[in-house]
């Protein structure tokens, strides 16, 4: 993983998810870019660039972050892109021309909110962004690193796809994996199928020799339920799939994702799912 971009708009959240980016940056070898989007306009309204004032400010500041958390990176540098137009549609379009590995976001949860596009925009970045994104909140202690990874599996074919990336990303950190089935049916069928894709992701994840833990749970609430296993197993990050509107995954996407995303303490990796 080479690229790492963080949605950066001088808040404290787009702070702090950028001190969270630099470990993994550390530890991944990464490079570091710092977005900065001017969303102020309409689409009939965006100019071709921005306008040269603002452009001269912006990397005057982006200048100073740049000097104060670039020595602080082990192996890449920091860089910054300075952009214009709808803050998720930007960060989707830069991604992709930079190739990006990675994406991470400050979220201000239910708890708070701060008038900066970090927030506000956090769930549609996660929905439109073409690599996984990491969204974080600016409470979150992670000093201990990624210790305990969580991964929900659910009866849909799409939830087996965040595998790969998660159990790379825990061989990284040397990070123990939680493998959870939640049942909220009692239906059988449903169950047998869960059954099946934790018993296929046990031997994926045994095959890549990686420390790893299964639990099933009853509970009626998903998101209750995997908030509450956070808690009770210290798990310091979540990896949950996306809903992209033509999958058939039905459990950790949509209302679900958001849910999490707003109310998770802890860090959430978010995959968008493939087509079949």
């Amino acid at each position: 993983m080479e690229n790492i971009l963080v949605a950066f708009d001088f808040s404290k959240n787009s702070i702090h998810a950028l001190e969270y980016a630099i470990t993994y940056a550390n530890i991944l070898k990464s490079n570091i870019s710092l977005l900065w989007i001017d969303g102020s306009l309409t689409d009939e309204k965006v100019l071709p660039t921005i306008e040269h004032d603002l452009r001269i400010e912006m990397k005057s500041n982006m200048a100073d972050v740049k000097n104060e958390y670039g020595p602080q990176l082990k192996y890449g540098k920091i860089s910054f892109i300075l952009s214009k137009g709808k803050i998720y549609q930007q960060v989707h379009n830069i991604a992709k021309k930079i190739s990006a590995d990675i994406i991470f976001a400050g979220t201000h949860g239910v708890s708070g909110y701060e008038q900066y596009w970090i927030g506000s925009n956090a769930n549609r970045i996660v929905t439109s962004a073409p690599c996984p994104v990491v969204t974080i909140r600016k409470d979150y202690n992670f000093n201990a690193g990624v210790r305990n990874m969580l991964i929900p599996i659910d009866s849909s074919m799409e939830t087996k796809q965040k595998l790969p990336f998660a159990v790379n990303l825990a061989k990284q950190f040397n990070s123990k994996i939680h493998l959870l089935e939640i049942y909220n049916t009692p239906l059988k069928v449903i169950r047998k199928r869960i059954d099946k894709i934790a018993e296929e992701a046990k031997s994926f994840i045994t095959n890549e020799k990686l420390d790893f833990v299964f639990e099933i749970i009853e509970g009626t609430s998903v998101v209750g339920t995997i908030l509450k296993y956070v808690d009770d197993h210290n798990i310091d990050l979540i990896s949950i799939m996306t809903d992209q509107g033509t999958t058939t995954a039905n459990k950790f996407l949509g209302p679900y994702a958001q849910q999490l995303i707003n109310n998770s303490k802890v860090p959430i990796i978010s995959l968008r799912a493939k087509e079949f």
